[in-house]
């Protein structure tokens, strides 16, 4: 976890794993705890730069950019919850399950 001058919080996870139909088995992921966290949900995540879907392409909703108020470049997912954010039952790992979620459907 890093603090950014913003109010946000870069987290950092440097082995999560992938399904079938990527280019790899695993990927380093990072994703902004936003300044109004836990009222606030994550949005959006970074993987490794380099990583595609089996074929090469890039995946569905994907593009290669600097993850905010950072020097990191990644491969930015923009990949939102499909249920509303609720603070008093969502946490940092309700964000990792929906991030596991898009890494199952290799598109």
């Amino acid at each position: 976890m890093t603090a950014l001058p913003g109010g946000a919080t870069l987290i950092r996870v440097p082995v999560f794993p992938v399904a079938p139909g990527w280019n790899r088995r695993q990927t380093e992921v990072s994703f902004l705890a936003p300044a109004g966290y836990p009222y606030a949900n994550p949005d959006c995540f970074w993987a490794d730069a380099d990583l595609r879907l089996e074929s090469g392409a890039l995946p569905q909703a994907s593009n290669v950019t600097h993850i905010p108020e950072t020097p990191h470049v990644g491969l930015w997912f923009s990949w939102h919850l499909t249920q509303a954010w609720n603070p008093n039952r969502d946490c940092l790992l309700t964000w990792l399950a929906a991030i596991a979620e898009r890494f199952r459907k290799a598109q």
